[in-house]
């Protein structure tokens, strides 16, 4: 006779983790290999195109925090990173309480034949939710769509059937008894120790778990995943390069390295495109509908050329979600005389590859002819990341209205709201004003014939408004104004220095900037939902003694 005990709902949760984390370590090589879903990504990617708006964005408030509160670095990588984590914790806790559950279903049920019929269910059942969730939101999967169904049941089929025999194994691990033959007695036969075999499921789930993560990263991106990557080139021909002010040691680059340029978007991973097969899609109140390729884009259209800023709407004050690079397309003005708009379209709903949507209102465009398609930042094609092939510029507007990996446009009659307005972010996304500090060069103190001067500076953006004048207040004292750098254009930013005459103490220096037209920023404390964030950003500084300064301590050189 056979002794049979239920395993504990702590094993069965046990067996869920070390399965999951298999199966992810599994999903995640086949990801990197033949360009299968990943669906970790995926459900993380589900979940936040559901949650409402405000939970969202609490959410993100959340993990900004974070960011800032331990210094994990730039800030819209790391909040990808987060993001990224986040995807595989939470496919990890759905894995670990599917296999709970279904191992107290098991313990109720009354039937113990060792079979694996109950795991193949389950398999089939996680397997064709998973396929569902990615269906609607994977942008990354290159494989063959039935390869990708195929492939997706088949690797939850063997992972619920694993738990299923675990469970069996577990289930009739303990003492057996049997009768002998010759003699007649009871003989109990010890079966493998329920510790020694948990022990080897887990040392064989880490081991396959480290080898398909590892092979994973190994193999890295998988082809036609990135674009042409390069340094930055527009830093060799900025057309401000004989400008009459050298920014102060510490201030950011003036032309951001095409790799730094911040990024935020709404998938976990940007959209994987052939370049070969895109088309960009116009239709609707046109004369003239069109499909256009990469190459018809490029021949069809003069280039134009820009340096523009651009900043996200999620930006606190003082953050680092703004960049500067070269811009390269053509202007929306001459798309318009190509399609030929009818007399009753009113704007454009712009639908990218990640299925964000956004809308343009045809009078916007029509009053401002610096309004592009983008196909090259830093004379070089999109990269992925940031965008690849297309994506919109629109002057004094957040990131939020600016769409990229663009595929369709629709000319409509009727204006409705775009994927960030409708979770209740602003609808007009109009930049506000600001100024930063981004350094009090402590230790780059200049000497001159009246004592010593601290080089203070950082950068100040209005969108397409212009920066007219940055002013510095110190310890909250009268404002005092400071020298502008040339802008790269009229769409930058403005990198400001401000020399302070240096004395002993604690000080904190604050800026405040004026647009084009003389009018102050707003001063007003403010988050950045739903309008962006404003108000005074300052930085607090201790300044060495003058006795250090006229007699620094030697180095070991000089010793």
């Amino acid at each position: 006779m056979e002794t049979i005990k239920k395993p504990s709902l702590w094993l069965g949760a046990l067996v869920g983790a070390l399965l999951t984390m298999t199966l992810t370590s599994v999903l995640f090589l086949a990801d990197q290999l033949a360009g299968l879903p990943f669906i970790p990504f995926d459900v993380f990617d589900f979940v936040s195109r559901v949650l409402p708006g405000a939970l969202l964005t609490f959410g993100i408030d959340m993990m900004v925090d974070m960011i800032i509160a331990f210094n994990m670095g730039e800030t819209s990588v790391a909040a990808k990173t987060a993001e990224q984590l986040m995807g595989l914790g939470a496919f990890l806790v759905i894995g670990l309480v599917s296999i709970t559950v279904f191992y107290r279903i098991l313990n109720r049920s009354k039937t113990r034949a060792r079979n694996l019929y109950p795991g193949m269910m389950l398999g089939l059942g996680f397997g064709a939710v998973m396929l569902l969730i990615s269906e609607q939101v994977n942008l990354t999967a290159t494989a063959p769509k039935a390869a990708q169904i195929v492939w997706v049941l088949i690797v939850c089929q063997l992972w619920a059937t694993a738990a299923n025999w675990i469970y069996n194994a577990l289930a009739h691990s303990g003492a057996k008894t049997k009768i002998d033959e010759e003699t007649g007695e009871t003989i109990t036969v010890e079966a493998l120790d329920r510790r020694q075999f948990m022990v080897r499921i887990g040392g064989a789930s880490a081991v396959l778990t480290v080898i398909g993560a590892g092979l994973g990263a190994f193999i890295g991106n998988r082809p036609g995943e990135g674009q042409v990557a390069g340094d930055a080139s527009g830093g060799d021909v900025l057309p401000n390069r004989e400008g009459n002010m050298e920014p102060a040691p510490g201030t950011r680059p003036e032309y951001t390295p095409l790799d730094d340029h911040y990024r935020i978007d709404i998938s976990s991973r940007p959209p994987v495109i052939d370049s070969g097969e895109w088309r960009l899609d116009v239709t609707g109140l046109v004369d003239n509908p069109v499909s256009l390729s990469l190459g018809e884009l490029y021949d069809k259209f003069e280039r134009v050329d820009r340096f523009i800023t651009l900043s996200c709407i999620s930006n606190r004050i003082g953050g680092t979600l703004i960049s500067t690079t070269k811009w390269s397309g053509f202007r929306m003005s001459d798309f318009l005389d190509l399609v030929k708009p009818q007399a009753e379209a009113v704007a454009l709903k712009i639908t990218g590859a990640d299925n964000f949507d956004e809308y343009v209102m045809l009078d916007v465009i029509n009053a401002d002819d610096r309004i592009m398609f983008a196909y090259e930042w830093d004379d070089q094609p999109l990269k992925q990341k940031h965008g690849f092939p297309l994506r919109i510029y629109i002057p004094d507007r957040y990131g939020m209205k600016q769409p990229k990996w663009i595929e369709s446009i629709e000319f409509v009659d009727t204006w409705q709201e775009g994927y960030w307005v409708r979770r209740g972010w602003s609808v007009e996304a109009m930049v506000n004003p600001t100024s930063v500090v981004d350094t009090v060069a402590t230790d780059a103190i200049l000497k001159d014939d009246e004592g010593y001067v601290v080089p203070i500076g950082g950068i100040a953006y209005a969108g397409a408004k212009r920066i007219s004048r940055v002013e510095v207040s110190v310890n909250d004292g009268d404002w005092q104004e400071a020298k502008l750098r040339m802008p790269l254009s009229e769409l930058t930013w403005v990198l400001w220095r401000f020399d302070w005459r240096f004395q002993e103490g604690d000080y904190r220096f604050a800026v405040r900037a004026y647009d084009g037209d003389g009018n102050l920023q707003s001063l007003e404390s403010r988050g950045t939902r739903p309008d962006g964030a404003t108000g005074v950003h300052s930085k607090k500084e201790k300044m060495p003694s003058l006795a250090d300064l006229e007699n620094p301590p030697q180095t070991d050189a000089e010793a």
